[in-house]
C-alpha cells in the first residue's frame, strides 16, 4: 500500500469514527439556544453633549432606559450572578455613548488595580460590537474599574487581537451602590455600512472580580460554538453616516548608545546618537477600508527576544512585537497545519542581513554590520466590507544594507602587519520588495467562507547576495464552513510556492535543513545543482466539533511537499512531511462542591515523508482542572513508540530515536491573590537512556499595591542526549557521522515591574539573564541509523580510538597509529543579558512619550564552570551595551 493510500485510509477510518460520534451525541447537540435580546437606543445629537466623567447625571442619558438581567456565563452558566448590571447606550452624529452601572453591595470590595492599556486589570466591564453584522467581527472596549482602557478588534468568530488601539474615552466612578463607567467612541473608530437605519449585533461581559465570575448581557450556553455570530442586536441607530478615518501621526526618536570601547576599533570608540523621524498615518479610503502607512518606522521601545538556543539547527521561531506588524495581523494569518508554518511571517521584513563581511583581522579590518535591514517604508490596506469581503494588502519596501570596513586606527599596529587590508563597502543586503494580497468571502449566511492569499518577495540582485533567491512567490486557497448553529466545521487550505534565483540560490534551499535533498537514503528527492527554481505544494483538512455540548473532537491531516518553500517570506521549519491527527476532549462546565471547570482529552498523530517512510506516531492524554477555591492544576502525558527523524543527521541518512515517554505537571494558585504563583515540571525518558528531559517552571507573581505589580519566573531544563549530532567527516572515502554525549543545561530568570502612576502614565521593567551550557564527552558515530538497540545504532570510541589536545579531537579508527580524521571541541555555554526600562506617557489620546533604557550584555562562558561563576564572570564583570533612547508622537485626527 503507498503512503498516499495508508494515509487515506486512516482518514477514513477517523472520519467514520467522527460521524458516528456525531450521530451518538444527540443530547449534545440540544445546547440552550437563547432569544436573542433587543436593545433600542436613540440619538441624543439635539441634547446637550455627554460630558464624561463618570457620573451618568447628564439629561442625555435619560432618552433611554436601563437594560440588565445579566446572566452568569462562568462559572455557574445560566444562573443569576452575584451582582448586576445595567446598561445605557445613545449616539449622536459623531459618536456612541455607554454607559454602564455595575452594582457591588460593598463598594471596598471592589478590586481597582492598575495596568497598562489592554492589561484587564481587576473588575471590569465591556462593551462588544459587531458593526458590521456579520456574525465574525467585531470590535471591544473595556472599562477596568481603576480607569485602565482595553480595546481588542475580533475576528473569525472569537479571535481577540489587543494590538487595536483606537482613540475613544473612559472615566469610571465608584458611589455607594457599586461602581459606574461612562464611555465615548467615535464613530470614526468603527466600520458600518451606508444603511439608514443600523442594526448592529452587541454583547457586554461584566468580570465580578471578588468571586472570579463572568456575567453577559446577551445569556450564552457554557461552550458557545462561536462568541460574535451569538450576540444580541442594537436597534434605533439611523441617520449617521460613515466617518471616513484620517490620522497622521508623526514621530521623533533621539537614541544614545554607549558601550565598551575597543582599541583601534573605528566603529567601537564607545558610544554612537541617533536623531530621527518618521510617521504614521491611518486613512479610511471607505468606511470600511482603511490604509495605514508608516515611512522609516522605529520599534525602539518593544521588547527584546527572550533567551534561545536551538541544538537540532532549525530556526527559532519569535513573536512580532512591532506594532505596525501586530495590528490586524490575523487579517494575513495563513497556516499551514499545525505550529507556526505560515505564508507570512511578518519578521522577515526589517529582519538580520543575510550576507556576510569579508572583513579580515589579519589584515587589520573591522566590520560595521548592521544590525537590521531598513524598513524604508510600509503600507497596509484592510478591512470589511458590509457584503461580507475581508481585505487585507500589504506592501513594504527594505533599503539596500551595506556593511562598512575601515582599517585599525593605530597607525603602529598597520605598520607590523605583513598585510594591510582596505576600506570599503559590502552589501549584505539587497532592496527587497515585499507583498501580501488576502481575500476572505462569507456566504451561507455567513457560516461559511472562501478565501485566497498571495506573497511575493522580489530582489534587487548583485553578484555579492546571488546565493539568495532573487523571486519568491507563494499562494493558497482556504475555506471554512459551519453547520448545526455552528457546531460542526470542516476547514481545508490548499498552497503552492515558487523559488527562483541563481544556481547557487537553489544549491542551497536544497542543501538546507528545511530540505536535505543530498539524504543519502531518499530515492524520491537528489540534489540537482543547475536547477534555478523550486515549487512545491502543502495543505491541510479538518473535520471537527467546535462548540456546543461537553464534548469536542476533530479529525485531520497536512502536508508540505519536498519542494515547498516559504522562507522567504514565510516561516516553514520542514517540508517533506505528512501529518495525521484526531483529537478528543471532554468538557465539565457545570460546578460541583470540589472544582468550577475541567477537561480532559486524548490526542494521536502520525507522521510520514514523501517516500513513504512511517518516521512517527503519538498518543498524548491531557488534563486541567479550575478547583473551587479557583486554584489550577493540569498535567499530561505521551507515548512515543516511533521516532524516526530525516534531520538529526544533517544530511544523513535517516535516524531513529530510541521510544520514547514524557508527562508534565503544572499547578497554581488563585490569580486573584495579591500573591500568586505556578509550579510546574516536565520530564521526558527514551529507552536505553538515548536521551532525557527534566525542566523546572517557577512563577512568582506579586502586587502589593494596585498601582504596582512584579513577577518572576524561572526556568531550570536539563536534556542530556548520548547521541547529540556534532559534524560529518569522512573515513577510507565513507560518511561519518560523529555524534557525542551531551550534557546540556540552561537557566533563565524573567523579571517584570509594572509600576502605574495612572491609566496613562506607566513604568515598565524587563529583564532576562539567559545561560546555555553544553559539555559533550563519550563520543561515537553512526553504524546503522536505524537499528533499534542503541548499540547496534552507534559505535563508541575508546580511549586509544580517540585524544585530544589543543581544542582538537583526532580519531585514530582503525588503530594504525595514524590520525584518521578530526574535528573540533563542541563545548560552549553561551551567556546572555536583556533588559528594557520603558516610562510610556500618553499625554492626550493617541499621542504618546517613551522614555527608554536598555541594557544588553551576550557573550560566551566557561563551560566547566557553574552557574554562579558563569553569572559572576561573564555577567557581573562585564559592562553592558547600553541604549538611551527618547520617542515622541503626536496623532493628529483630521
Amino acid at each position: 500500500m503507498s503512503i498516499h493510500q495508508s494515509l487515506f485510509l486512516i482518514l477514513g477510518i477517523l472520519s467514520a469514527q467522527f460521524f458516528k460520534l456525531q450521530s451518538q451525541t444527540t443530547s449534545d447537540s440540544t445546547t440552550t439556544k437563547y432569544q436573542t435580546r433587543v436593545y433600542n437606543t436613540t440619538s441624543v445629537a439635539h441634547l446637550e453633549l455627554i460630558k464624561i466623567d463618570g457620573m451618568l447625571d447628564d439629561a442625555a442619558w435619560d432618552a433611554v432606559e436601563w437594560s440588565g438581567d445579566y446572566l452568569e456565563f462562568e462559572p455557574d452558566n445560566a444562573t443569576p450572578p452575584t451582582e448586576q448590571t445595567k446598561m445605557k447606550i445613545v449616539y449622536d452624529d459623531k459618536n456612541l455613548y455607554v454607559a454602564f452601572k455595575c452594582y457591588q453591595q460593598d463598594p471596598t470590595t471592589i478590586e481597582r488595580r492598575m495596568g497598562r492599556r489592554d492589561a484587564f486589570p481587576g473588575d471590569w466591564v465591556e462593551i462588544n460590537i459587531d458593526s458590521y453584522g456579520d456574525d465574525r467581527t467585531g470590535f471591544s472596549f473595556t472599562a477596568s474599574a481603576s480607569g485602565v482602557k482595553g480595546d481588542e478588534f475580533i475576528s473569525n468568530n472569537g479571535n481577540f487581537d489587543s494590538s487595536w488601539n483606537p482613540i475613544w474615552f473612559l472615566s469610571t466612578n465608584i458611589d455607594a451602590e457599586g461602581w459606574t463607567a461612562e464611555i465615548k467612541i467615535p464613530l470614526s473608530q468603527l466600520r458600518f455600512g451606508n444603511d439608514d437605519e443600523q442594526v448592529w449585533g452587541i454583547q457586554s461581559t461584566r468580570r465580578y472580580f471578588k468571586n472570579e465570575e463572568r456575567s453577559v448581557w446577551q445569556p450564552l450556553p457554557a461552550n458557545p460554538p462561536g462568541w460574535v455570530s451569538e450576540f444580541g442586536e442594537l436597534r434605533g441607530i439611523k441617520g449617521i453616516k460613515p466617518q471616513k478615518q484620517l490620522e497622521i501621526q508623526p514621530y521623533t526618536v533621539a537614541q544614545l548608545d554607549t558601550y565598551e570601547q575597543q582599541p583601534g576599533n573605528p566603529f567601537r570608540d564607545g558610544s554612537d546618537t541617533r536623531l530621527t523621524g518618521g510617521v504614521d498615518a491611518k486613512i479610511g479610503v471607505t468606511n470600511d477600508l482603511t490604509l495605514d502607512l508608516t515611512i522609516n518606522p522605529d520599534f525602539g521601545q518593544v521588547d527584546a527576544d527572550p533567551g534561545a538556543i536551538a541544538l537540532d539547527g532549525f530556526e527559532i521561531f519569535f513573536e512580532e512585537r512591532r506594532p505596525f506588524f501586530v495590528e490586524n495581523k490575523n487579517v494575513f494569518d495563513f497556516r499551514v497545519g499545525g505550529g507556526a508554518d505560515n505564508l507570512f511571517f511578518s519578521r522577515r521584513i526589517g529582519r538580520t542581513p543575510q550576507g556576510f563581511s569579508t572583513a579580515d583581522g589579519l589584515k587589520g579590518e573591522y566590520a560595521d554590520f548592521p544590525n537590521n535591514t531598513t524598513i524604508l517604508g510600509a503600507a497596509k490596506f484592510s478591512g470589511k466590507t458590509k457584503d461580507g469581503w475581508t481585505i487585507g494588502v500589504l506592501e513594504s519596501v527594505t533599503s539596500k544594507e551595506f556593511a562598512e570596513i575601515e582599517l585599525d586606527e593605530r597607525a603602529d599596529v598597520l605598520d607590523e602587519l605583513p598585510e594591510v587590508g582596505e576600506s570599503r563597502k559590502e552589501l549584505v543586503e539587497p532592496l527587497t520588495n515585499y507583498f501580501v494580497g488576502r481575500v476572505q468571502k462569507d456566504f451561507n449566511d455567513r457560516n461559511s467562507y472562501i478565501g485566497g492569499i498571495f506573497t511575493s518577495t522580489v530582489r534587487n540582485m548583485d553578484p555579492r547576495v546571488s546565493f539568495l533567491h532573487s523571486h519568491a512567490y507563494s499562494g493558497g486557497l482556504d475555506f471554512n464552513h459551519n453547520w448545526k448553529d455552528r457546531k460542526y466545521y470542516a476547514v481545508g487550505k490548499f498552497t503552492a510556492s515558487n523559488v527562483r534565483g541563481s544556481e547557487q540560490a537553489i544549491l542551497n534551499t536544497q542543501t538546507s535543513l528545511t530540505h536535505l535533498f543530498q539524504r543519502v537514503d531518499a530515492s524520491h528527492v537528489s540534489v540537482d545543482p543547475t536547477r534555478t527554481d523550486l515549487t512545491g505544494t502543502g495543505g491541510s483538512f479538518e473535520i471537527g466539533k467546535g462548540g456546543g455540548g461537553d464534548w469536542r473532537y476533530n479529525v485531520g491531516g497536512n502536508w508540505r511537499s519536498p519542494e515547498f518553500e516559504l522562507n522567504d517570506i514565510g516561516f516553514l521549519r520542514q517540508a517533506d512531511n505528512y501529518t495525521q491527527y484526531a483529537n478528543i476532549r471532554k468538557l465539565w462546565n457545570k460546578p460541583t462542591s470540589w472544582f468550577r471547570r475541567a477537561n480532559i482529552g486524548l490526542n494521536q498523530n502520525t507522521q510520514f515523508d514523501f517516500d513513504g517512510n512511517y518516521n512517527r506516531i503519538q498518543y498524548e492524554i491531557f488534563s486541567y482542572i479550575n478547583w473551587k477555591n479557583n486554584w489550577w492544576s493540569e498535567a499530561g502525558g505521551a507515548h512515543k513508540p516511533r521516532i524516526y527523524s530525516n534531520t538529526v543527521l544533517r544530511g544523513g541518512p535517516r535516524w531513529r530515536w530510541s521510544d520514547e515517554n514524557f508527562f508534565w505537571v503544572f499547578s497554581g494558585t488563585d490569580s486573584r491573590k495579591k500573591f500568586n504563583m505556578h509550579l510546574g515540571y516536565v520530564q521526558s525518558d527514551a529507552k536505553e537512556d538515548n536521551f532525557s528531559l527534566r525542566r523546572y517552571v517557577m512563577r512568582f507573581f506579586y502586587q502589593p499595591l494596585n498601582s504596582l505589580s512584579l513577577s518572576l519566573v524561572t526556568e531550570f531544563e536539563k536534556s542530556p542526549n548520548k547521541t547529540q549530532y556534532v559534524t560529518e567527516t569522512a573515513f577510507n572515502g565513507t560518511p561519518r557521522y560523529i555524534l557525542g554525549e551531551i550534557d546540556n543545561e540552561n537557566l533563565s530568570t524573567t523579571l517584570r515591574v509594572n509600576y502605574n502612576i495612572n491609566p496613562n502614565l506607566t513604568i515598565q521593567y524587563y529583564g532576562q539573564p539567559f545561560i546555555f551550557k553544553a559539555k559533550y564527552s563519550n563520543f561515537n558515530y553512526v553504524n546503522d541509523p536505524v537499528a533499534e538497540k542503541l548499540s547496534d545504532r552507534v559505535s563508541w570510541y575508546d580511549n586509544e580510538q580517540i585524544s585530544f589536545s589543543n581544542g582538537v579531537y583526532s580519531v585514530d579508527e582503525d588503530r594504525d597509529e595514524k590520525v584518521d580524521y578530526q574535528f573540533g571541541n563542541p563545548d560552549f555555554a553561551f551567556v546572555q543579558f536583556r533588559s528594557n526600562l520603558v516610562v510610556r506617557w500618553e499625554y492626550i489620546p493617541g499621542s504618546e512619550i517613551f522614555l527608554v533604557w536598555s541594557q544588553g550584555i551576550t557573550g560566551l562562558g566557561d563551560v566547566n564552570n557553574d552557574f554562579a561563576t558563569i553569572i559572576d564572570n561573564q555577567l557581573l564583570s562585564q559592562r553592558p551595551q547600553n541604549t538611551f533612547l527618547i520617542k515622541a508622537t503626536y496623532r493628529f485626527v483630521l
